[in-house]
């Protein structure tokens, strides 16, 4: 079975749980490390599916590597090779697939739930009933609109697309479903300022840093289950 790229973009934007989580089920990955200046692959035919994390920047930004990530998705969607985004990994997935990505009306920093959508496919994607609310770790200042022909499968308080598929084969996540609690430390260390900033101006959509940073191992380990189950329904569209 050719391999699952895993695209790392920052240091911050570590891919966390995906790997064990390829591991248990039985899936070969290698990371394509971006953040060290490694080039996007050639062609989307090498792999069996591509996994895009996090970042810092905008999928807007000016960036060589984004607008080769955007080119390599098509060519896997043309492909049939299942992609996987999370937060501007979601966001770069989006604009590939044809849909945008704008400024969200706040930023998310922190312990946000999600809640499963009322469409066909959130139930089986996520396994709960539509109306139930997941733990999700966010921290995101953009949001993506669905492209055509995509199905919301999750939303929350303060954004409303925060999960979709595509043609049951492709999965965009806004939330950091992958966060372990050393990632979540390290994001509150190197960001916390804008955390900082966004609490003092009263926004209903950011935690504190007490409350952001308890109970990591719990909250980490249910958000793991939530993305085993979504990876292993992925997982069914893997060539093998």
């Amino acid at each position: 079975m050719k391999p699952i790229a895993i695209f790392q973009h920052t240091e911050v934007g570590a891919p966390g749980t995906v790997p064990s989580i390829l591991d248990a089920l039985q899936l070969p990955w290698r990371i394509v490390r971006i953040v060290d200046g490694e080039p996007v692959p050639a062609s989307a035919d090498a792999f069996s599916g591509l996994v895009f994390m996090g970042g810092s920047m905008s999928v807007h930004d000016p960036l060589a590597w984004i607008a080769r990530e955007i080119a390599l998705i098509r060519e896997a969607a043309s492909l049939g090779v299942p992609v996987c985004g999370h937060c501007l990994g979601s966001q770069i997935l989006a604009t590939a697939l044809g849909g945008s990505v704008r400024r969200n009306a706040r930023p998310e920093i922190g312990w946000n739930p999600i809640t499963v959508a009322e469409t066909p496919s959130a139930q089986e994607w996520l396994g709960e009933a539509p109306g139930t609310r997941l733990p999700a770790f966010q921290w995101h200042g953009d949001t993506f609109e669905l492209p055509p022909g995509a199905e919301r499968i999750a939303t929350s308080a303060h954004c409303e697309n925060q999960a979709f598929v595509m043609h049951g084969r492709h999965l965009a996540m806004q939330s950091h479903l992958e966060m372990t609690p050393e990632l979540v430390e390290l994001s509150v260390a190197r960001n916390g300022s804008q955390l900082d900033r966004e609490l003092h101006a009263g926004n209903p959509a950011v935690t504190s840093r007490e409350q952001t940073l308890s109970d990591l191992r719990e909250r980490t380990t249910a958000m793991k289950a939530i993305l085993l189950r979504l990876y292993s329904r992925w997982a069914e569209g893997l060539s093998r």
